[in-house]
């Protein structure tokens, strides 16, 4: 009974940040009303599972897309820096498996599976810059192509000089500075 109650409140602590932010942020999706988005969250408790985590490593979750067709309202990590959870990983099982020495706790390809959200495109990436200037003093890996990876590279994007910017790194590497940003369709 204890574990319900605390996730009742924690649900309501969640509605409640997620509210806030939005109403703060109405650049980021401007016509949208809270009420509509929070109706599709309260029927989805597996997606407001992933929204938790989410906000849990700190990606500040925020609506910044609405596919009306489909009714759904896409949900980015819109943190000023990359998410300070998802810091100090490598690119994928692959590359983790790869170094011999120092591995990194994690790597995003697995991080952003088990935590239910799709890794940002470059395309993506550069929509959420258009509306937030972020990544100003971090990075954050962006999903590879296959012909990428396969030669041993990954990308990674970051705003610089009022500029936004894809590099590429090899996949093993990783830094403190580098994390990852996802979405969440809802």
């Amino acid at each position: 009974m204890v574990n319900n109650k605390r996730s009742v409140v924690q649900h309501e602590e969640l509605i409640k940040t997620l509210h806030n932010r939005f109403e703060n942020n109405m650049h980021r999706h401007p016509g949208l009303e809270w009420s509509s988005v929070r109706v599709k969250l309260e029927a989805s408790p597996e997606k407001m599972q992933m929204i938790h985590e989410m906000e849990r490593t700190g990606g500040e979750p925020d609506v910044l897309e609405h596919k009306e067709a489909e009714n759904e309202y896409i949900f980015y990590d819109c943190s000023q820096e990359s998410p300070i959870g998802r810091r100090s990983i490598c690119y994928d099982r692959e590359a983790l498996e790869s170094r011999k020495k120092n591995k990194p706790k994690d790597n995003v390809v697995d991080m952003a599976m088990t935590m239910g959200i799709e890794l940002l495109t470059e395309e993506q990436y550069r929509k959420l810059q258009a509306v937030e200037k972020v990544d100003q003093k971090t990075s954050s890996w962006i999903h590879t192509p296959a012909s990428i990876r396969e030669l041993g590279g990954a990308l990674f994007c970051d705003r610089r000089y009022g500029t936004v910017f894809v590099y590429h790194n090899s996949a093993e590497s990783y830094y403190a500075a580098r994390g990852f940003r996802g979405l969440l369709r809802v």
